[in-house]
């Protein structure tokens, strides 16, 4: 596996890779505070919709592979998907799904 290129690769390799059934882009403004100073700047923040016990893969899988020193990676373990779409997810996400 190698490192991506660049952030826009990143949903196209975890769902080729079967660790997420879907990856949503959505752009957005942040401000935060980097090397001291406040900074504003249009980022992009990724959904990346996956099952629980895929989630752990997942965040090893953006820390050896993210452009970024400091990938921002949030997990929402509460979440859960129910019917149909679960089932679409739990089969997504499987090796030879």
């Amino acid at each position: 596996m190698t490192t991506v290129e660049a952030p826009s690769d990143i949903p196209r390799r975890l769902v080729d890779e079967r660790l997420a059934a879907c990856v949503q882009e959505v752009p957005i403004a942040s401000t935060y505070r980097w090397d001291g100073e406040v900074t504003r700047a249009t980022e992009v923040l990724v959904l990346i919709k996956t099952v629980a016990d895929r989630s752990e893969a997942v965040v090893r899988w953006l820390e050896e592979n993210h452009p970024y020193d400091i990938p921002e990676i949030v997990v929402l373990a509460d979440a859960s998907a129910r019917g149909t779409y679960l089932g679409w997810l739990v089969g997504e996400t499987r090796p030879g799904g």
